[in-house]
């Protein structure tokens, strides 16, 4: 049983909890207001007193994905060496929290699409667009350090970044195994890495130089 009496924020930070729970065991598009009370052991109205609209529990929940993720990939790029180190630990450590949170993609997915715009999907587009910025700094400081290589679109590969990611999350749910995530995504980033790294300029036109 959950305490009767407790603070707004608390109350609130329970509920997207108790969303991103749900959310890791079913379709989010199926959570109920109901289900969500259910799992708080309150009442709907008790739920409504801290949020007007469902829609506005969505977007409390894609505000959280953002803050928890954005904060989770600049930690991990922070502790890195050097820009492809960064890289290297962005992907594992958003690839972590996926496996922590398997209800996260699913809500990303769910809501970019979604025809109409809603304030959730509008947080989800905010953080794919804060996310590509970060990783195009880091493929930025890469070509100034000879990592990366310097024809690169940076812009271009750090969709692909993300995209390496999707595919992985895809991949996982369509198996219903979360946990082979963490098996393929080293040999993914690899790949990606490859393709962006600087390399001497004989390799890159097919080894013809001696």
């Amino acid at each position: 049983m959950q305490p009767k009496h407790l603070p707004a924020d608390e109350r609130r930070s329970m509920t997207v909890d108790a969303v991103v729970a749900l959310a890791g065991m079913q379709n989010p598009s199926e959570i109920t207001t109901a289900a969500i009370a259910k799992r708080m052991s309150v009442t709907q109205g008790a739920l409504f007193r801290h949020f007007p609209t469902k829609d506005a529990i969505w977007q409390a929940v894609m505000e959280w994905v953002a803050d928890r993720l954005l904060d989770r990939i600049d930690r991990a790029a922070e502790q890195a060496r050097s820009p492809l180190d960064a890289m290297r630990a962005v992907f594992m450590s958003h690839v972590e929290f996926v496996i922590e949170h398997p209800g996260v993609p699913r809500m990303m997915f769910g809501e970019l699409q979604r025809a109409e715009g809603t304030p959730a999907k509008k947080v989800a587009r905010m953080l794919i667009g804060h996310y590509v910025k970060r990783l195009t700094q880091r493929l930025e400081e890469g070509k100034a350090a000879g990592q990366v290589d310097a024809d690169a679109d940076t812009q271009a590969a750090a969709m692909l970044f993300i995209g390496a990611i999707q595919g992985l999350v895809m991949q996982s749910l369509l198996t219903g195994n979360i946990q082979q995530i963490r098996v393929h995504a080293p040999g993914v980033l690899e790949i990606f890495l490859r393709g962006v790294e600087r390399r001497p300029r004989d390799r890159r036109e097919g080894g013809t130089r001696k």
